[in-house]
């Protein structure tokens, strides 16, 4: 699983860095990313919670 963030839609709230931190990131111009990498079984929930509670909807998380 991966995260990916859609930059055109990111309003750059930082929800997402707050809930799932080792997944997601704010970039130099303040629009959330996701690192990466894979996200290992430890991080899949908060990845996800955080693709949930996105208000834009800027997150997918891929299988």
């Amino acid at each position: 699983m991966r995260g990916k963030v859609d930059k055109d839609t990111c309003i750059g709230c930082g929800l997402c860095a707050a809930i799932c931190e080792e997944i997601f990131v704010m970039d130099d111009d303040g629009k959330a990313v996701a690192k990466d990498i894979d996200i290992d079984q430890d991080n899949i929930a908060g990845a996800k919670d955080a693709e949930a509670q996105c208000p834009v909807s800027a997150i997918v998380i891929e299988e």
